[in-house]
């Protein structure tokens, strides 16, 4: 544009100086052709100052987009998708440990537990047997190499058709999510810490009870987890309505075990029959007034426990009135967490935590 117009300033100077009318009209004519032409022709690769550095320019045939738009584009870990294995891997916990390491205190071990495993960096809470302990090397930290513990668990896995589904970190952002609901981190084997590198591992099964296992280690030491899923398996028994009836009259309490859908005030079936039981005791005796009192476990903060804790009781009470008892004979309350009556650290005590106690006023 520049040159154009030094171009332009030139040939003017010209005409003035030409001698004569007509020399004077034909150059100015081709003066002006030349301005328009250079005034139409656009600067070339000129960009307008939205605020964005070189490296947020806008490609021809991509278009930006933000990091929950990329995520939701990644493949989901979909177990569907995953070979069967059909090699007999004997007893649970199915693997031993590779030459030269020894778990550094007595590996913890439970029937039932819910443990919370990496996958597509969510840390994903699954139920079933659990054991998960500390790896070391046998002559201490100068022999332990983080490449053989990693090596000798990949290659068994893959060998009985397992399959490498995540390899990576979560960060700080999970691990404030789902930290206060994993009420065991802390214990020997613990994974699932910011920072902390995580191997999660699938093992498929026919018969449902798929096998998880995940690694995680550094410079001097490892974790290791094992999880076989099995579904919850109830051991408490709905209390019929004499014995409910019975405890109220001598104890002047009795403790109920009623089944919500998970964190939420919704009884299910089974506890929408544990609920006539109370209803029939009222009926027996239309003078016995009680109080309903609702309890959680201590997953979760205090203040979402106290109000599930109020929900479920009230819950209860609107049940019993719906099935014929009057409702000046009822009042609910919630205590939340407090006063357990089990160990909030395994699930078998926080099962027993989550409870109904009816007392009689």
């Amino acid at each position: 544009m520049e040159v154009v117009v030094s171009a332009t300033s030139f040939l003017f100077i010209y005409i003035m100086k030409s001698s004569t009318t007509h020399s004077k009209r034909i150059l100015l004519f081709f003066v002006l052709a030349l301005h328009l032409a250079s005034c139409k022709k656009g600067p070339e690769n000129k960009n307008t100052d939205t605020g964005a550095g070189p490296a947020e320019e806008t490609q021809i045939g991509h278009t930006p987009v933000n990091e929950e738009e990329r995520d939701a584009g990644k493949p989901k870990f979909n177990i569907n998708e995953l070979p069967i294995s059909k090699v007999d891997l004997g007893e649970f916990p199915f693997f031993g440990l590779p030459e030269g390491l020894v778990t550094t205190n007595r590996p913890i071990q439970r029937k039932y537990d819910v443990l919370y495993v990496a996958l597509d960096g969510i840390m994903t809470p699954l139920e079933g047997k659990v054991w998960k302990t500390y790896i070391s090397a046998e002559g201490g930290y100068d022999e332990w190499s983080l490449p053989y513990f990693q090596k000798s668990y990949d290659d068994i896995i893959t060998s009985v058709d397992g399959v490498k589904v995540f390899d990576g970190k979560i960060n700080s952002e999970e691990y404030e999510r789902y930290h206060d609901d994993a009420v065991y981190m802390g214990e020997d084997g613990s994974i699932g810490y910011v920072g902390q590198r995580i191997r999660t591992y699938v093992i498929r099964r026919p018969d449902g009870g798929n096998i998880y296992v995940q690694l995680a280690g550094d410079g001097v030491s490892g974790s290791l987890n094992i999880l076989q899923e099995k579904p919850f398996e109830q051991t408490i028994s709905i209390l019929k309505s004499d014995k409910i009836q019975k405890d109220l009259e001598e104890s002047g309490k009795v403790v109920l075990y009623i089944n919500f859908e998970l964190d939420k005030a919704v009884l299910t079936p089974k506890g929408a029959e544990a609920v006539e039981e109370v209803a029939k005791a009222l009926r027996s005796d239309e003078g016995l007034k009680v109080s309903v009192h609702g309890y959680t476990d201590a997953s979760g903060d205090d203040a979402h426990n106290q109000k599930l804790s109020e929900n479920r009781a009230q819950t209860v009470m609107k049940e019993l009135v719906s099935m014929g008892i009057d409702a000046q004979r009822l009042s609910f309350q919630g205590h939340g967490s407090q006063n357990p009556i089990a160990d909030n650290e395994t699930e078998e005590g926080r099962a027993k935590n989550r409870r109904v106690e009816l007392i009689k006023q």
